[in-house]
């Protein structure tokens, strides 16, 4: 998968295409102008923008272009996730989890999840 890096507006308008593709521009911006305040225009820009990232591609409706998500949410996530680590943490996981348990931002649920996860890693790799 091609490394694509979303602004805060990118994944509200991703979001968006996610949920119901695909949507028109009209359609994007009703939605979007309530919470947002963004115009036709602004929604026009953002689409040509996830279009040159490739995150986003369009196909000629009868009367609208139709845009369609090009990439899934759970890829974008995951390389949202690993530029953070990156960015914040040099990479380290480990140095993340560390950081919630000292500022007890960590869930019973929280906790519970991690321990499944990570069985689930260690029995993959003996599996």
């Amino acid at each position: 998968m091609e490394k694509i890096s979303l602004s805060d507006g990118e994944w509200k308008l991703m979001n968006l295409l996610w949920q119901s593709p695909p949507k028109t521009i009209t359609q994007l911006t009703k939605e979007l102008e309530g919470n947002t305040g963004w115009g036709k225009n602004v929604i026009i820009t953002m689409l040509k923008r996830l279009e040159a990232k490739g995150a986003v591609r369009h196909e000629e409706g009868d009367k609208a272009k139709q845009f369609y998500p090009a990439v899934t949410k759970e890829g974008a996530a995951l390389e949202e996730t690993k530029g953070f680590l990156n960015r914040v943490y040099q990479g380290s996981l480990s140095l993340m989890v560390n950081a919630m348990v000292d500022s007890h931002e960590l869930s019973s649920k929280d906790i519970d999840d991690l321990k499944a996860i990570l069985q689930k890693a260690e029995e993959e790799r003996h599996g």
